[in-house]
């Protein structure tokens, strides 16, 4: 194994200490004596100590075996990017290092800063074969501001689309149901096939003579009527949205982008919720989470797994952070999100072919401070507005 040079280890050291510094508001300089410094821990407690923070995270195991591993990280690439191969296979399931939130740790932060210089240099095809590390990377910088002090990484993303496909769902119900009227509007076909002849030769002889009136009527109330659903407004009451806790949550036996949750809403029965999160966080942090959820959708199967409802999310615009909006601490299982101005009763389903939810949805965002919102007004509960850590973020 090659020995890090005295360079490689400055600079190493002088990301960790920016970094931490930023992260723990402390000032950077007084640090610089131990740029040089080859033992990370030692590096660390001293900055964590002057913060505070030591005394806690100390005591957790998992950080100082994070540690470890960067300090003995090879320095030849053969060998470097086999151990970056351990850390993609742990992180398959985990969206952090350390914690059971969607928060970066100290951990993350440490870890993240002594291995920027080992993979930002990384081939296209290198950077395939560890899409989990990467995952990982694009989240921490996007959710820590680092300032100036490390450059953007780029990395490749799949785009984010809800899982729950209303308009393709209409379609597999009405070719369900085309198939099982097939026979019978075969044969009516077959029966009035010559009365509709008769039909069109007629039809078209009128037009003949009321053509002219007629196209010029249309062409006067056509752009009336395109008007009128234009500017129809869709209120969001039509949505039953309630506060629900997941008890449980797993992988989809067969979708890789799914995870399935079972949701208490205040009902005798748990209701099961497929969701396209699995690429963001782990079934584990999604347990015991107070959410936002959709109950009024119509049900339906996603890859063979039943999905009654739908969690509401908040994405950045590049959709490479996502996650569910949370209802406030105090909020009571199963209540109604209100929003003040509409108090309208929500559909008892939705109806996939008026493509309500598609209306509503470019209306529902986050605001400046991360308060879920629909046209600027609050979701709101009986604790308090609902909301996500990703400010400006469009909600689906």
């Amino acid at each position: 194994m090659a020995i890090p040079s005295e360079s490689n280890i400055s600079g190493r050291n002088q990301l960790i200490i920016s970094a931490l510094c930023r992260r723990l508001r402390l000032e950077p300089n007084k640090f610089q004596g131990h740029l040089l410094q080859k033992d990370i821990k030692s590096l660390c407690s001293n900055i964590l100590t002057s913060s505070g923070s030591w005394a806690t995270l100390e005591s957790n195991s998992e950080v100082t075996k994070w540690m470890e591993f960067i300090e003995n990280l090879p320095a030849d690439s053969e060998s470097c990017l086999r151990a970056l191969n351990e850390l993609n296979g742990h992180l398959a399931s985990k969206s952090v290092l350390v914690g059971e939130g969607l928060s970066p740790s100290e951990a993350d932060i440490i870890v993240f800063s002594a291995l920027y210089s080992s993979v930002k240099g990384l081939s296209d095809s290198d950077k395939r074969s560890l899409p989990h590390l990467f995952r990982w990377i694009d989240y921490i910088q996007n959710k820590e501001d680092f300032g100036k002090s490390f450059e953007q990484i780029l990395v490749e993303k799949d785009k984010f689309e809800p899982p729950y496909d209303f308009t393709q769902a209409s379609k597999i119900i009405e070719k369900v149901e085309g198939d099982s009227n097939a026979k019978t509007v075969q044969g009516s076909k077959d029966a009035n096939a010559v009365e509709k002849v008769s039909a069109s030769s007629k039809i078209a002889d009128v037009g003949k003579v009321k053509g002219d009136s007629q196209s010029t009527t249309e062409k006067k109330k056509l752009p009336e009527k395109v008007a009128d659903e234009k500017d129809q407004d869709i209120s969001v009451s039509l949505l039953k949205i309630q506060v629900g806790f997941i008890r449980k949550a797993w992988k989809h036996p067969s979708a890789d982008s799914l995870l399935v949750e079972e949701i208490d809403i205040g009902d005798a029965k748990l209701r099961q919720v497929v969701s396209g999160l699995a690429k963001y966080c782990s079934p584990d942090e999604l347990m015991n989470c107070r959410v936002v959820l959709i109950t009024n959708v119509k049900p339906g199967k996603l890859r063979d797994v039943m999905s009654e409802g739908l969690v509401l999310c908040a994405s950045n615009d590049n959709h490479t952070v996502v996650e569910p909006l949370i209802a406030p601490e105090g909020s009571k299982i199963g209540e109604c999100v209100s929003f003040t101005g509409h108090e309208g009763k929500p559909e008892e389903v939705l109806n996939p072919k008026k493509k309500q939810l598609e209306k509503i949805t470019p209306h529902l965002f986050t605001d400046e401070k991360g308060v879920a919102t629909f046209k600027g007004i609050p979701f709101m509960t009986s604790a308090g507005p609902c909301s996500s850590s990703i400010p400006k973020a469009s909600i689906k």
